[in-house]
């Protein structure tokens, strides 16, 4: 039975969502990661701002100065691009008995004894079969979400990567198994997963400018420099004579909770790449860290004794202010605490260039513990807020602004 490991790559994913919105994007030179000229770094950025020399994981100062006039800069949505990232899933998940999230617009499906189930004719080949599948499987992503994507196929995962690299834009590739060799062999060293700008270079320096050019070293000190890539390279031409296990999935944006684990910390931050200019802007962002604790907390099973405040201005001077308080997991107290420490944190009137919260010195919800007063109120809102979240995702529902002030106020969009 060969190996078919399929890599699918959602195309310049979070510009194409961007342009199911405003489908006027559609073939325009799209820049996802901010305003023209604003601090941070591209998210994503279409095929038609990439002609200029724009590569997502570029400043956007970079990217503003080498985009044409007419380039659209966008900021990028958080809370959006998940959604479609679980319908994609939705889907793969009916093509294929194993499918794994690498990242939020890249996934993992193993093919492998897949044919009996796809095939339509005893002439239809194995090769011929898989990939008709996976194009059908593209299609149906294009139709369900207005997506695009490409997809690889071969026996490891690094050859199954490299194929959706090339069959960029929309397209699908297959690799046989046996002919790994002479499809890696004509490349350039760049193409190859782990080798970087840096090694490149020095690739470049020493004459090698293909992966066919690394293999053909001849022994000496050269070759042996670049022993340890050289190695994976001559592996991945040897192809694999049975499949092998995904890897563990790796979901976006998801964090790790075990339930009842009562040891470590709980904390989430949030980077301001053009500095916050207001203390309004800055307890508006307070609030959602603090939102987003107490629910990882709530879903852990623990509470927390200690809330530590993390701040830190655009010259890069970082302050840390932590209150210990009675065992916590509700969000009114938290914010209470949370403002209390940011006032007294943000004295220098820097632009904010950093915000972070974490819950610490924790206690599971069984432990035991100095018995409440009886005139004090229980606050079930989070609780009932992870009810809603349960059933329609963590953004389903958020608490009101007012919420700085520790009230009630619940917000629900729609």
């Amino acid at each position: 039975m060969p190996a078919r490991t399929c890599c699918l790559d959602l195309d310049t994913f979070f510009v194409s969502v961007e342009r199911l919105f405003d489908p006027s994007l559609v073939g325009r030179p799209v820049v996802v990661g901010g305003a023209r000229g604003a601090r941070g770094v591209v998210t994503a950025a279409s095929y038609e701002v990439r002609a200029f020399g724009v590569r997502s994981g570029m400043s956007m100062r970079d990217a503003s100065r080498l985009a044409p006039k007419d380039a659209v800069f966008l900021p990028t949505r958080h809370g959006v691009y998940g959604g479609y990232s679980k319908r994609v899933r939705a889907v793969l998940d009916r093509y294929s008995p194993e499918v794994r999230a690498a990242s939020i617009d890249e996934f993992y499906m193993d093919f492998s004894g897949c044919e009996g189930l796809y095939q339509r004719s005893p002439e239809e080949g194995g090769d011929a079969c898989i990939e008709r599948t996976v194009r059908e499987m593209c299609e149906a992503i294009r139709i369900d979400t207005g997506l695009p994507a490409s997809a690889g196929i071969g026996g490891t995962k690094i050859i199954a990567k490299i194929a959706s690299g090339r069959a960029k834009p929309a397209g699908v590739l297959l690799v046989p198994v046996g002919t790994e060799r002479d499809f890696l062999l004509p490349l350039a060293v760049r193409k190859f997963p782990g080798i970087g700008p840096k090694a490149e270079a020095r690739m470049a320096a020493d004459g090698i400018q293909t992966l066919g050019d690394l293999v053909r070293l001849p022994s000496g000190l050269t070759r042996a420099r670049y022993g340890r890539v050289l190695a994976a390279v001559e592996r991945e031409c040897a192809g694999t004579p049975r499949a092998a296990p995904l890897a563990r999935e790796r979901p976006a944006f998801s964090e790790h909770d075990p339930q009842g684990l009562g040891v470590g910390s709980i904390s989430n931050e949030r980077t301001f790449f053009d500095g916050s200019g207001s203390d309004a802007r800055s307890l508006e962002q307070l609030l959602r860290l603090a939102e987003r604790v107490c629910h990882r907390a709530r879903k852990r099973g623990v509470r927390a004794r200690t809330i530590t405040l993390k701040l830190r201005t655009t010259d890069f001077h970082t302050v840390n202010r932590s209150r210990t308080v009675e065992p916590t997991s509700d969000e009114g107290t938290v914010m209470t605490t949370l403002t209390e420490l940011f006032r007294a944190a943000h004295q220098r009137r820097l632009p904010i260039r950093l915000l972070g919260v974490q819950l610490s010195n924790l206690i599971a919800d069984g432990d035991p513990e100095q018995l409440s007063f009886c005139f004090e109120r229980p606050r079930p809102i989070g609780c009932a807020m992870d009810q809603v979240r349960r059933r329609f995702g963590y953004d389903a529902v958020h608490l009101g602004q007012g919420a700085r002030g520790a009230s009630r106020k619940v917000r629900s969009p729609g």
